[in-house]
């Protein structure tokens, strides 16, 4: 049975709960003609899953940049040795789960493909298209998605990389400016980089320049929450923040400052995060990477039986979207039970990143 993780990080787990379920409805309203039909009668809520749920990608990614800083460099020094066998690790333990869930999704698709004449329905794999996503490259080379989110999966090994590979340049550095040492200053200069010009090049989505923004900013939250003095880490998140939006105003950066902000807040106990402690949030929160990444063959299999034998029918339609979300869950526990927590954990590694971690 699992057991919520420890409450020393207030609100991790839980806001990675609460987006996996907004990306899962997300996805819900994306992919399948079950949506389609259910938009006949509930437009507004279908067309802002479509639109907007996706922002909840910029909590996996503030998380994943607060938990990534505070198992690399804790006080803005690297902790970590062997750098080039600590990314190993990570894409070990990203690909594993990755993998299973992969061939499920292959096998769902090339059943329902005969009778679910759907875009959403993936074509059969060819060995090239698995090599790539094997190796995380499917969308630097091209290649079309065998399952849905496939692509954060990449840019969440590239984050962690460069994240590394950062700290590590930084590691032999004894130069301290204003008191802060140089990994801090590689992190800030490279988040504004991002920020103010690789996010706003939508060409470079498939790379992590494009994300480390965001995920920058949950590192400077990690520090400013361990900080004697965080007003000045918290006036970096504002300056960072600020001077981005006044250049290109964009609501993934509004959100990926308030979940910033919102775990400083949490870590130093501004305020009562008791209703974030609640033991099947918490729960959801520990098995997101595993619901993340087995949500799409259940919701193609659902599509399926709902498009074969009521096609057209709302009231079928619209318990399907709840079914396959609860199917979502159900499939998402028992790929961690049976890959990802079977993982064995890596000293001074945390779980993964972002939805992973």
């Amino acid at each position: 049975m699992m057991t919520p993780p420890a409450p020393r990080l207030p609100g991790v787990d839980a806001l990675k709960g609460m987006a996996c379920v907004l990306i899962v409805w997300h996805h819900l309203a994306f992919y399948g003609p079950m949506s389609d039909v259910v938009h006949t009668a509930a437009p507004g809520l279908i067309n802002w899953l479509y639109s907007d749920g996706r922002m909840a990608v910029q909590v996996f990614l503030v998380v994943g940049g607060f938990l990534a800083a505070g198992s690399l460099a804790p006080r803005g020094v690297a902790v970590f040795q062997r750098p080039g066998r600590l990314i190993l690790r990570r894409y070990r333990r990203l690909v594993l789960p990755l993998l299973a869930a992969l061939f499920i999704a292959i096998v769902v698709a090339a059943g329902v493909r005969p009778w679910l004449q759907h875009p959403s329905v993936p074509d059969a794999p060819t060995l090239w298209q698995l090599l790539t996503h094997l190796f995380l490259l499917q969308d630097i080379l091209g290649q079309e998605a065998l399952s849905a989110g496939i692509w954060y999966v990449a840019i969440d090994f590239q984050l962690f990389a460069i994240s590394v590979a950062l700290f590590s340049l930084a590691r032999d550095s004894r130069q301290q400016w204003l008191g802060l040492p140089a990994g801090v200053w590689l992190v800030f200069g490279l988040a504004a980089a991002s920020l103010l010009y690789f996010n706003r090049r939508t060409g470079l989505d498939m790379t992590g320049l494009y994300f480390f923004g965001a995920y920058a900013l949950g590192m400077l939250a990690w520090w400013a929450s361990r900080s004697v003095t965080p007003a000045y880490w918290l006036l970096a998140i504002a300056l960072l923040g600020g001077l981005a939006l006044a250049l290109d105003f964009r609501g993934r950066l509004v959100v990926a400052l308030a979940v910033a902000l919102g775990l400083v807040g949490l870590q130093r106990g501004l305020w009562s995060a008791r209703w974030l402690q609640q033991p099947r949030l918490l729960q959801l929160g520990q098995i997101s990477y595993s619901v993340f990444l087995i949500h799409f063959p259940v919701l193609l299999l659902v599509n399926a039986v709902l498009n074969h034998f009521w096609p057209a029918q709302l009231f079928a339609n619209t318990l399907g979207l709840p079914a396959a979300f609860l199917l979502s869950l159900l499939a998402g526990r028992a790929l961690y039970r049976s890959v990802e927590s079977r993982q064995a954990p890596s000293p001074g590694v945390p779980g993964k990143s972002c939805i992973a971690q």
